[in-house]
């Protein structure tokens, strides 16, 4: 027999959840100024440790540490590369955590690349708008490191650590992560296995 209280406790039951995911969702707002001002740093490993993830092999390739501001962010469940990394970040340090900067930007994600664009002209110059941002893609070292980055908001001021990592599999798949910040388009967006991550 349909039972309209059961309904109706279900409906408010929906429309909480669906707050409170919109609210989680919803970015931090900032005043203007610079939020980051140093830049990532990353040693290279002349011999890396490697980890095992199912078939994939995970090779490290330098030590890395950022401090930046969440400007995006996107989840990932379909193709291998969601087995190894559900999360991909667009962050940005130095002018680019700066929301005068941000409020000239549009800034989205798909398919695991980050996008920005203007109108009329930039709020600065492109290289460094791209040499200060970067998509980023996350292999959570533990289950609390990805679901602590699951639950980012864009707004937020966090610090990574952890290592730029090469992937490989038995088929000959392979994914690498960007040695330089200075790169753009295909190939630029670093890999990440992330051994920590606070929000500051």
């Amino acid at each position: 027999m349909f039972s309209w209280r059961w309904f109706f406790a279900a409906v408010i039951v929906f429309g909480g959840w669906h707050q409170y995911q919109q609210r989680a969702q919803k970015p931090i707002p900032r005043s203007n100024g610079v939020l980051v001002q140093s830049e990532p740093v990353q040693t290279m490993l002349d011999r890396g440790d490697n980890w095992q993830k199912g078939d994939y092999t995970i090779k490290a390739l330098a030590d890395f540490e950022i401090e930046a501001r969440v400007l995006a962010k996107e989840l990932y469940r379909i193709g291998r590369e969601a087995d190894l990394s559900p999360v991909d970040l667009a962050l940005g340090w130095g002018s680019m955590s700066d929301s005068e900067v941000l409020s000239s930007l549009t800034i989205s994600q798909s398919n695991r690349f980050y996008y920005y664009r203007w109108e009329d002209q930039p709020p600065r110059p492109p290289a460094e708008i791209a040499s200060h941002s970067a998509n980023m893609h996350m292999i959570p070292a533990n289950a609390q490191i990805e679901n602590t980055l699951k639950e980012l908001r864009a707004g937020q001021v966090i610090k990574l650590r952890g290592k730029l990592v090469a992937v490989s599999a038995p088929d000959g798949w392979r994914w690498q992560s960007s040695l330089t910040r200075e790169d753009t388009g295909a190939g630029a967006c670093e890999l990440i296995r992330v051994e920590s991550v606070d929000v500051l």
